[in-house]
This record gives structure tokens, C-alpha cells and sequence, in this order.
């Protein structure tokens, strides 16, 4: 019975391969039982019993044959094998990963970057300071325009007729000092005439003193008549009168002579008033043609020739050149972070351009402490090439070397 079950299993296993070829013994006992089977259910063959062992052994057989076509020594090396070249290969993936991993580490320690940054400037809008029908308009859109260069002119007519007027005023307020000052020098002989009869009119009354004096002491005597002594008297009083005349024509003419220099002042002042009305006209005739104050860029221009421009509308706006980065670093990235420090700059409009700059300078507070001032926790400067067109607004990718020392993965690329 033990014999049996092994067989059964033995047999069992065996019909698990979906085909093993039959062996010399086995198709002898399928000859050899297949005389049985046609002789009938009832049959029996004589040597039936000296046929079952050698059915057995080749049952043993075979599965000795199968269990010896996949022995369990070698798959277990195989096993192991590829289990070895898989630690290996992963060990040298993290050793690769690792070394690159620390090359990036050390190489970005070197840098500070942010792509919260944009080009900044100080643009403005440009407006005539007198107001007329525009006449001609040099520049367009977007165009590069270098100071001093026109943008537009205003109908200058009226103002050069201004300035004509007050250049009239001017030769009006001119004549009128002329006028004083030759008035002032006929005044000036009148003074010194007057003070001629003044000086005679004095010589004249110290005359009539030395004859009175003479005279009294002999009219005194009576060696001389009475009437004598009349007449010096009389003679003294006169000369005296005289003189009183003459100084008073003399304060007269002076004071007339400060007279004209008060009105002398009034005529140079009107005269410093109508050049100052010259040279506003000549301002306003200079401010019909709009010239660009500095080197820039024509930006959402709206002046039209034939349009009325009144005095402080804008024109057009102007992007002058001096253009700079606004970067708005994290405050734990401004530790080491000082002005100077070289900067690489890349610019969302031109991803293939690199252009270089440097700090300029780093904001004292935080963003959050100017409440009415935007983050602008760095400035940067650089000088854009002039092949691209950059301006307010655009976003930039600005990298700052904090570590001049070059860093391990610069030293290896460079002895490449």
C-alpha cells in the first residue's frame, strides 16, 4: 500500500510537465498491457503481477529525471550572483549621487538667487510747458532717442510775436533811462550853477560886512554921514538875502537831482521787468520744440501733428536708460550679501542671454517696514547690452555670488 500512494504521487508530479517523452520501458508495458485491454474487462494477463515493478521504476525514473534538470545548488548561486551585481551597481549609484549631490551643495553655498525680480526705472512722462497745435512729430514708438534730440514742436508763432513785444519794451525801458540820465547831467550843471551863485552871493554879503564895518565906526564919529551908514546896512541885509536865494535854488536843484535818480530807479527796474518778459518769451519760444532730456526710449506715445497739446499733457512716456534690477531677496539670503558683489542676471524675454551686473546696493529695512514702498529688499546694476530692448517691468533671474572662492565643482571644471 505504501509502495502505491508513491507511486500515485510519483505518477502525480510526473503529469505536471506538459510533455515528457516515453522511455524504452514504458512503451514495453503499454505493449505489453495492451494485449489486456482488447482481451476484454474480464481478462487478465499472466504476467500482470511480474509487469507492476517494472511500472514503478519507471515511474522513480522519470521523476528522477525531472527533479535532475533543475537542481536547487545552482539556481541559489544564480540567485546570489544577480543579488551581488545589483549591490554593486547601486553602491556606485550612491556614491554618484552623493559626490554630485555635494558638488551642488558646495557650488550653490556660492550663490543667492530669487525670481522675485524685475528691471526697474525711473520713467516719466513728457509734456510741453506752453500750450499750441503741434507742428511736426520726430519720433515714434519704442524708438531710441538721445538727449537733446527732438520729439515734437508747437506752433511757434505766437510766441515769437511775444517776444518781439517784450523786445520792444525793452528798447521802451532803455530810452526812458537814457532820458533820465541826460535829464540828471542838465540837472547836475543847474546844481553846480547854483552853487556858483551861492559862492558869489557870499563873497558879496562877507563884502558888505567888511564896508559896514568900516563904515560904522566913522557914522559913530559923525566923521562920515548917516546916510553911509544907511546905505551899508541896507547893503548887508541885501547881500544876506542873496546868499539865502542862492542856497535855496542850490537845495532846490538837489533835491531835483534826487529826484531823477528815484525815477532812474523805476525806469531800470521797468527795464529789468521787460527782459525779464524777453527771456520768458524766449523761454516759451524755446519750449514749442520738445527736446529728451537724456538718452531713452519713446514709450505709449499719443502726440499727433495737427493736435492741440495743452502745457503739462503728456506726450509720450520716457524709459531713460539708466535702467537696474529690483530683486527681492528673503532676509535670511541678505547675510552675506554686500554691494559690489558680481551678479549674473537672466532675463525671462531672453533666456539665452546672460548679462553680468552688480550690487548696488541693499535696502536697510525690510519690505513690511515702509508700508506705503513695495518688498525691494536689494538693488542690482548692470550695463544691458544694446542689441535687446529692456525695460520697466521685466522679470529677471538675478544670481549673486556671496563666496568669491571658487567652489569645488569650478576648481574641477577648470582643470578640465
Amino acid at each position: 500500500m505504501a509502495l502505491r500512494v508513491g507511486d500515485r504521487d510519483a505518477t502525480a508530479l510526473l503529469a505536471l510537465p506538459a510533455a515528457v517523452p516515453p522511455s524504452d520501458s514504458d512503451l514495453t508495458g503499454e505493449a505489453a498491457r495492451r494485449p489486456a485491454a482488447d482481451a476484454g474487462p474480464g481478462a487478465r494477463s499472466p504476467d500482470a503481477g511480474d509487469r507492476e515493478p517494472d511500472t514503478v521504476s519507471g515511474a522513480h525514473a522519470r521523476l528522477g529525471d525531472q527533479v535532475g534538470e533543475q537542481p536547487v545548488e545552482n539556481d541559489s548561486k544564480g540567485v546570489l550572483r544577480r543579488h551581488l551585481i545589483a549591490a554593486v551597481i547601486g553602491a556606485i549609484a550612491l556614491v554618484v549621487l552623493a559626490t554630485a549631490g555635494y558638488l551642488y551643495w558646495d557650488f550653490a553655498g556660492h550663490f543667492q538667487s530669487t525670481d522675485d525680480a524685475f528691471i526697474a526705472a525711473r520713467q516719466f512722462s513728457v509734456a510741453p510747458k506752453v500750450s499750441g497745435y503741434l507742428t511736426a512729430v520726430a519720433v515714434t514708438d519704442n524708438q531710441h532717442v538721445a538727449a537733446g534730440e527732438v520729439m515734437a514742436r508747437i506752433d511757434d508763432r505766437d510766441f515769437q510775436v511775444a517776444l518781439e513785444q517784450a523786445d520792444a519794451q525793452v528798447g521802451v525801458a532803455q530810452a526812458n533811462i537814457q532820458n533820465i540820465d541826460a535829464q540828471v547831467s542838465v540837472q547836475q550843471a543847474q546844481i553846480n550853477a547854483n552853487q556858483a551863485q551861492v559862492d558869489q552871493a557870499l563873497a558879496n554879503l562877507e563884502l558888505a560886512r567888511v564896508t559896514w564895518a568900516r563904515d560904522k565906526p566913522l557914522v559913530e564919529k559923525g566923521w562920515t554921514t548917516a546916510q553911509q551908514g544907511t546905505i551899508d546896512v541896507q547893503n548887508l541885509k541885501a547881500q544876506q538875502a542873496t546868499v539865502e536865494n542862492a542856497q535855496a535854488n542850490l537845495t532846490l536843484a538837489k533835491r531835483q537831482l534826487a529826484s531823477f535818480g528815484a525815477q532812474r530807479k523805476s525806469a531800470e527796474a521797468s527795464l529789468a521787468q521787460a527782459k525779464a518778459q524777453r527771456d520768458q518769451g524766449q523761454l516759451n519760444l524755446s519750449y514749442t520744440v520738445v527736446t529728451a532730456a537724456q538718452a531713452g526710449r519713446v514709450v505709449n506715445l499719443t502726440a499727433a501733428v495737427g493736435g492741440f497739446a495743452q502745457a503739462g499733457m503728456a506726450l509720450t512716456i520716457f524709459v531713460p536708460d539708466d535702467i537696474w534690477i529690483t530683486a527681492n531677496y528673503k532676509e535670511t539670503q541678505l547675510t552675506d550679501m554686500r554691494p559690489d558683489q558680481p551678479v549674473t542676471l537672466s532675463i525671462d524675454a531672453y533666456p539665452d542671454r546672460l548679462i553680468k551686473g552688480h550690487v548696488d546696493s541693499v535696502q536697510p529695512g525690510s519690505g513690511t517696514a515702509f508700508s506705503l514702498l513695495p518688498a525691494q529688499n536689494a538693488t542690482g546694476n548692470f550695463e544691458p547690452p544694446n542689441d535687446v530692448a529692456l525695460g520697466p517691468g521685466m522679470s529677471v533671474v538675478p544670481t549673486v555670488r556671496i563666496d568669491p572662492a571658487p567652489s569645488l565643482y569650478e576648481r574641477l571644471t577648470a582643470r578640465l
